[in-house]
């Protein structure tokens, strides 16, 4: 009987004292907030938000922003032979479908979750409510982390966090970095097309400078991601990300060398007489790309062309010397 009155007083108001004015019920939402039993609904909330729950893996979806940049077959095959051997020891993180009821968007453990379908084994993950941003600042947190996204990823997960409407100093928090290197990052996502990225991949080895120095000779001398396909085709294995980048940033190189060769060979020769201190002439200079041509007369020069020709090497080591060539 105790028991059943302290019940009953947990879940009643207090009685007013005699006299006092009389206060309006509350409405059950708000009673079951306070005293005792607010306290433990409060507590099992908690319980529910840290408890690990088993859930099919074909009822989370994708969820905010695209970090990695490819799929590794080989890093795949890795992961399901390690989750068959000793299980998933480390949870996924997943926040309720916002739109379809009774299923999940992947916050951070995309790996893990694919891996899982493929064994037709439950994910264990912990569910969080969180809206959006919540949601772009956890995976951020977790990439940064992790610290094995490449610069590229990063730069890209960058990039798609300002096309959403982030601010900058939000992306930065994200990312753990600082608004130079946002600059930076997004100095190569505005030049370099989406889809070039995304055929190159991850590129591991290729660090920030590589890539600001890609976007610069991309932005001279433009290439569209169809032909970079192309390159990438004949150039390089489709599954070596890093021998991607390269194939692609030495055509680049070579393309600028043609512009360059192209330019200096439209050059007109330049040409002109050289004249004896008396006035005569001496010489038919012709400057070319890659020569300058001296012709000098066989008669009316006393023999000065054979003294040139005899002495020419002298001159020249004279001249590397430091000296005027003068006899």
């Amino acid at each position: 009987m105790a028991r059943k009155n302290l019940l009953k007083d947990l879940l009643s108001d207090p009685p007013s004292p005699e006299g006092a004015p009389e206060v309006p019920a509350l409405p059950d939402r708000v009673r079951a907030g306070r005293g005792a039993i607010g306290a433990v609904s409060r507590g099992i909330a908690d319980l529910k938000a840290r408890a690990i729950l088993d859930l099919d893996p074909f009822l989370i979806d994708a969820g905010g922003v695209t970090d990695r940049l490819e799929h590794d077959e080989a890093d795949h095959a890795r992961l399901m032979d390690s989750l068959r051997d000793y299980g998933q020891q480390v949870p996924v993180l997943v926040r309720p479908h916002p739109q379809t009821l009774g299923r999940y968007q992947i916050v951070y453990g995309r790996r893990r979750v694919l891996a899982l379908r493929d064994l037709g084994q439950p994910v264990k993950a912990l569910v969080r409510d969180l809206d959006d941003l919540g949601l772009v600042m956890a995976q951020g947190q977790e990439n940064t982390a992790r610290r094995d996204l490449s610069f590229i990823e990063k730069a890209n997960f960058a990039r798609q966090m300002s096309q959403a409407g982030y601010e900058r100093p939000i992306v930065c928090d994200a990312l753990s970095i600082d608004k130079t290197i946002l600059s930076r990052m997004l100095s190569v996502t505005d030049r370099v097309p989406v889809a070039m990225i995304e055929a190159i991949g991850a590129a591991p080895g290729v660090g920030r400078d590589r890539w600001l120095a890609f976007a610069d000779l991309l932005a001279a001398h433009p290439l569209e991601p169809e032909v970079a396909r192309d390159i990438i085709a004949v150039s390089a294995s489709p599954l070596a990300s890093d021998r991607r980048f390269e194939a692609l940033e030495a055509w680049l190189v070579s393309r600028k060398l043609t512009a360059v060769n192209s330019r200096l060979s439209t050059r007109p020769e330049q040409r002109e007489t050289l004249h004896a201190v008396d006035g005569r002439p001496l010489a038919e200079l012709t400057r070319r790309r890659h020569a300058l041509t001296l012709t000098l007369r066989r008669d009316g020069l006393d023999g000065f062309e054979d003294w040139l020709a005899a002495h020419l090497t002298d001159i020249h080591a004279r001249w590397r010397a430091g000296g005027t060539g003068e006899s």
